[in-house]
């Protein structure tokens, strides 16, 4: 299994319209694309940050069905994020693979 999880450190000032439009629009519009089996949106827990960190994981059953996300739908997706929250909310992406659940 893969994860893929995107982590944006959110300004305060649009932390509402940001989760709105995250669990409204942006997260149903990647799930559409049927690439990720769930997603799981998740408050980062931190005292040094100045806004609010959220971590997105998506999950795959493998680096091909991603690799078919990321040429297929990822560019169109992520621009809509950028020109949307880019400045307020910058994303940093990180794949992971799944090597054991105990």
């Amino acid at each position: 299994m893969i994860i893929y999880n995107i982590t944006a450190s959110v300004d305060k000032s649009i932390l509402r319209e940001w989760l709105h439009w995250m669990q409204n629009k942006h997260i149903p519009d990647v799930m559409k694309t049927n690439i990720f089996t769930s997603a799981q949106l998740k408050r980062i827990i931190s005292k040094a940050d100045d806004g609010v960190s959220y971590a997105i994981a998506y999950k795959c059953d493998s680096l091909k069905d991603l690799q078919i996300y990321e040429t297929k739908f990822s560019k169109v997706l992520q621009k809509d994020y950028i020109d949307k929250f880019g400045e307020t909310a910058p994303a940093f992406r990180t794949i992971m693979a799944v090597e054991n659940t105990f």
